[in-house]
């Protein structure tokens, strides 16, 4: 199933960066955040290697699920995304930071970092922490790192995680005949909407570009901090995502960018048996009712194997 990263060129996202008001929505809806524990991880992280709280900068923040539960920490917290859509949907949203200051959002690319918007650009020098929940995966990391170590401060850090695919927890009924069903699916269904990024989180981004390993090495970054942390089922709440109901699942599925592809491919199949969430779903559920669940008190619960990195800007 997997493939190396490396073997495909950098290509630009479109799927989510091309979202209208209601995928932008639905995605805000329907994507769950991250376990608060991962959140503490981050800022435990950051303080103990010196970083300081008073500006994050959250990119390709989405509906700014991430930036909202990081931004409490921080006396000015910014999201920045390439969607128009998503962008909205952030402002809409709102959050505050430690000092009762609205969260900013603005539509900008990882690439730039808000250092060319038109009002209150990014400055050098600027920013403590750097986030991206689940989309570094989609960033030209060359140029990400470029600009990352001129907005950085001194001793900032770079935290980016991902959590891959989704697997059930051991507590749910028929667990492993689920995820064997669902493996079939994919391989039936999805495979053929996979495209570069999403091999990178299967490989829980072994292959993701630092700073150190680019053809063209970034200078200002410290190699000797780098850390990586992998999330385990058996090991980490990190994982664990909370229970959800067979809608709930559907609105999640629905996220997926391969799902996304999928659907502006078989237009005609939207809200039939043959939509490819109908199918994920009645597949689940017959294989819950086998396990004796009753029809109506169907509930997953997942978990995901993932990893953090975090990159220190030198002091």
């Amino acid at each position: 199933m997997s493939q190396p990263a490396s073997t495909e060129a950098y290509k630009k996202e479109q799927t989510f960066t091309n979202y209208n008001k209601e995928q932008g929505e639905a995605y805000a809806q329907g994507r769950p955040g991250y376990h608060p524990t991962l959140y503490q991880y981050i800022i435990d992280t950051h303080i103990a290697t010196g970083g300081q709280l008073d500006t994050l900068l959250d990119v390709g923040s989405g509906p700014g699920t991430a930036v909202r539960a990081l931004g409490v920490n921080f006396s000015h917290a910014i999201g920045l995304d390439p969607s128009e859509s998503m962008v909205a949907t952030a402002r809409s949203l709102g959050g505050a930071t430690s000092i009762a200051e609205s969260i900013r959002f603005e539509v900008s690319t990882a690439e730039d970092l808000g250092t060319s918007l038109p009002n209150r650009p990014i400055p050098n020098a600027s920013v403590d922490l750097i986030t991206a929940a689940n989309s570094a995966h989609w960033f030209n990391m060359s140029q990400f790192w470029t600009t990352a170590a001129r907005v950085l401060k001194p001793g900032g850090s770079v935290v980016m995680w991902m959590s891959g695919k989704t697997v059930m927890h051991p507590s749910v009924p028929s667990s492993a005949a689920i995820d064997a069903a669902m493996d079939d699916l994919e391989e039936t269904h999805l495979r053929s909407y996979m495209v570069r990024g999403n091999f990178m989180t299967r490989n829980r981004y072994i292959d993701l570009p630092l700073p150190w390993t680019l053809d063209e090495p970034i200078s200002g970054f410290d190699q000797s901090a780098f850390v990586r942390k992998e999330w385990d089922i058996a090991e980490d709440p990190f994982a664990c995502q909370p229970g959800a109901s067979l809608d709930g699942f559907e609105k999640m599925f629905k996220t997926m960018s391969t799902v996304t592809r999928w659907y502006e491919a078989h237009p005609d199949a939207i809200g039939t048996e043959q939509d490819i969430s109908k199918v994920y779903r009645r597949t689940i559920e017959c294989l819950l009712h086998e396990a004796g669940v009753d029809k109506g008190k169907e509930m997953l619960k997942g978990a995901m194997r993932g990893v953090t990195l975090t990159v220190k800007r030198s002091a």
